[in-house]
């Protein structure tokens, strides 16, 4: 299941793009129209729609009030038995055609799940960095689907999560997944729902809706469920039947070659394929946004490299609110509160075999922050008619994060859970008029294990054996992420673009190790660089 969550997100991403371009049809409403809630008003100030440099798919589009006042309809019994049934349906799959053993359950299991309580789960990093957090998500679009807001919804990815853990698995019920589960949902979550919104249209006939219904329902399971339990995925109107319109949306697509390179083991280069999808919804200035994800940036990079995982980078910041503090001609700045979801994979480049000496591990990083949020600024300036400026400063606490370790193995387990914070910045330029797109950015992120263990204590010693219900090592971990990219465009919408990526992960442990000489507290960095060369099209 988890290659299948992959291949679906690439797949849908891929495609919509396409069906995007069916939306222009539509003709813009007046902006007098009424709008029932706040969750549709700052996508729209009037006048202050500020992408000039940015290549929009569609023309902005407002929601008609009819359909805003039909999706304001809640309907909690449909909402829940669509959580419950996901849960149950999962439950049965798993036992009857996977036969997973913590698929047997019973009311004895339930019980015990009860009496023990919570403990950190052992499952490999993808499963709970980004498998979890995608469940959540359907949760999470459950009561989305069903007329509840964002904050409402997130109600239905705990109690989603909750009865998974609970009911659902004779396995101890997991700390880190009620975490990442229900908050990571809901990025993703809220990323897929607006993503289906602009998908549908509800004056299509045919195979034309035919094809919009099932792209929708492969973006948004949940919602394309709810279409088709109401009648609503066969029924026509003379509006969209969208709950936000078309907002200001770019969609990049790039395909090209990568080569890695390790650069503490040496040697080892792989060299393969790697394709990039990078959307921005919305306006990233609007005068005042209250609405969570009326703006949002999602990226995600797959890549066909040799011992490398297919999907290798997630990256979500969704806006929960912001003020523009400055309106100039030619300067706008905006401050606010974002959400984070950051998912980084890698595997062995090449394996070093030094029994006698610490090393870097032969994986070089592992990274995931399914939960975390803080605030941040927003500036654009415009020096001159051809010349556009963008930066971005984000200061956030990682609520739960993992990070790969040098010495913790147990079961699918090779990283540390840990809280902390990231620092997040960038500069991207457009220069002649969009002829010359120069990105640069770098992402900091430093995790603390909260319950670490020695791994040279003897463990036998203890009524338990092996180390249960723990963090990982004890430990103190960074993990930095450095980006320089160049664009030239080579026709109206096609850039041939350059890029590297350096990822350093630094690691300080706790624990004491002796050499034979002296005693000292192992430090370990890994270092990997990659080069890319892409053609990227603007859809």
């Amino acid at each position: 299941m988890n290659n299948f969550y992959r291949i679906l997100i690439f797949c849908v991403l891929t495609h919509m793009s396409a069906l995007y371009a069916g939306a222009q049809n539509d003709t813009i409403m007046e902006t007098g129209e009424t709008i029932l809630s706040e969750e549709y008003r700052s996508v729209y100030s009037p006048g202050a729609l500020r992408f000039g440099d940015r290549r929009i798919v569609s023309r902005v589009t407002l929601p008609d009030s009819v359909d805003v006042v039909r999706h304001q309809k809640k309907n909690f019994w449909r909402a829940g038995a669509e959580t419950v049934g996901f849960n149950i349906g999962l439950w049965a799959f798993d036992r009857y055609v996977l036969k997973g053993h913590y698929a047997y359950i019973s009311w004895n299991t339930i019980k015990e799940n009860f009496r023990h309580g919570f403990e950190w789960d052992d499952d490999h990093l993808h499963t709970n960095m980004f498998d979890h957090p995608y469940n959540g998500s359907l949760f999470f679009n459950a009561g989305r689907s069903n007329g509840f807001n964002f904050w409402q919804s997130e109600l239905f990815a705990i109690g989603g999560s909750a009865m998974w853990e609970m009911f659902m698995e004779c396995e101890y019920p997991s700390t880190n997944d009620i975490i990442a589960t229900p908050i990571g949902g809901a990025a993703i979550g809220e990323v897929l729902y607006r993503t289906s919104d602009m998908i549908t249209d509800d004056r299509a006939t045919g195979g034309e809706r035919f094809g919009r219904e099932f792209a929708a329902f492969l973006v948004n399971p949940m919602r394309g469920l709810t279409r088709i339990v109401t009648g609503d995925a066969w029924k026509k109107r003379t509006t969209s039947g969208r709950r936000f319109g078309i907002p200001p949306i770019s969609v990049d697509v790039s395909l090209g070659g990568r080569c890695l390179i390790p650069m503490n083991n040496g040697g080892g280069t792989k060299v393969g394929a790697v394709a990039d999808i990078d959307i921005e919804y919305g306006d990233r200035y609007a005068e005042d946004a209250k609405a969570p994800y009326d703006w949002f940036a999602f990226f995600l990079e797959l890549q066909a490299v040799k011992t490398q995982p297919v999907l290798s980078r997630v990256e979500i910041v969704g806006r929960l609110l912001s003020k523009e503090i400055l309106d100039k001609k030619n300067l706008n700045v905006s401050v606010g509160m974002y959400q984070h979801f950051d998912f980084f994979d890698s595997d062995t480049i090449k394996r070093v075999d030094r029994p006698n000496k610490l090393s870097p591990c032969v994986v070089p990083y592992k990274f995931g922050t399914p939960a975390s949020l803080g605030a941040g600024t927003m500036a654009r300036y415009q020096p001159t008619t051809g010349v556009v400026l963008n930066g971005f400063v984000h200061v956030n606490a990682v609520i739960l994060g993992g990070i790969l370790t040098d010495f913790y193995r147990d079961y699918h387990r090779n990283y540390n859970w840990g809280s902390g914070f990231s620092v997040k910045a960038g500069l991207n330029c457009s220069l002649f008029n969009g002829r010359l797109l120069m990105d640069i950015k770098d992402q900091f992120y430093k995790l603390y294990t909260w319950h670490g263990y020695d791994p040279y204590y003897d463990w036998s010693l203890t009524p338990e054996g092996s180390p249960v219900n723990i963090q990982g090592d004890g430990s103190n971990s960074g993990f930095n992420h450095f980006q320089v990219r160049v664009g030239y465009r080579l026709l109206e919408r096609l850039y041939l673009s350059g890029q590297i990526n350096l990822y350093t992960r630094t690691t300080n442990y706790d624990f004491s190790v002796y050499n034979g000489s002296y005693t000292y507290f192992p430090r370990i960095e890994s270092k990997q660089m990659n080069f890319q060369l892409m053609l990227t099209y603007k859809i």
